[in-house]
This record gives C-alpha cells, sequence and structure tokens, in this order.
C-alpha cells in the first residue's frame, strides 16, 4: 500500500500539465494560506484585525501604482540579496506603510503574488 505522497504523485502524472498548477504560483497560494493560518486564531478573537487586514488588501487592488511601487522596492531588496520574506524587508515595508510586521507579511504577500511574481 502506498503513502499518501504517493497517491499525491500518481494523481499528478495523470493530471494534463496544462491544469497542473505552476510551481510560483503554488508556493504563492502556500504563502497566502500559512498566512491566513497564522491569523485564524487572532481573527477568531479579533474580528476587526480581518476587517482591517481585509481593507489593507483592498486598498492595494483599488490602487495600482501603490502596488508597482511596492513591487519595485522588493525588486530592489531582491538585487541586494534580501528575499521580501525576510525580517529586514518587512520592517522596511511596515515602517514605510505605518503597518505592524504581521501585516507587512500580509501585504507584501498579496501585492507579490498578484502584481510581481517576480520577486523572491
Amino acid at each position: 500500500m502506498g503513502t499518501a505522497d504517493d497517491t499525491a504523485m500518481d494523481c499528478a502524472k495523470r493530471q494534463p500539465a496544462s491544469n497542473r498548477p505552476l510551481p510560483g504560483a503554488l508556493l504563492v497560494a502556500a504563502a497566502m494560506v500559512a498566512s491566513a493560518m497564522a491569523l485564524l486564531p487572532g481573527a477568531l478573537l479579533q474580528p476587526r484585525a480581518v476587517l482591517a487586514q481585509s481593507n489593507l488588501l483592498e486598498s492595494v487592488r483599488r490602487d495600482p501604482a501603490r502596488a508597482k511601487r511596492l513591487c519595485r522596492e522588493l525588486r530592489q531588496l531582491n538585487q541586494q540579496g534580501i528575499s521580501y520574506t525576510s525580517k529586514q524587508a518587512l520592517r522596511q515595508i511596515a515602517s514605510q506603510e505605518n503597518l505592524s510586521l504581521m501585516d507587512a507579511e500580509v501585504l507584501t504577500t498579496y501585492v507579490v503574488g498578484l502584481h510581481c511574481p517576480d520577486v523572491r
């Protein structure tokens, strides 16, 4: 009897290539789920935090110039060898955007996933 990993691999092999998620897209989706899961316990206790983050993401969606600016900043950090998920990058974004580190992480994950998937 195979393991769950074996079963998942068998399913992936049978799935047409055009239907398989791209590795980068899969990583972004996983990061977004991880961020959401990290927020879940607090969200149950603090519905305002969830609403605030929803407003934060909505503000970027409505302002593509802001998303492009963040992408440029994150690319510049990449050129210096700094990942957008690093504490240094998150502190910089949090400071510039007047956000908590957690909100900066959610914001950068959202922006990278939708606007600049080339950022690492």
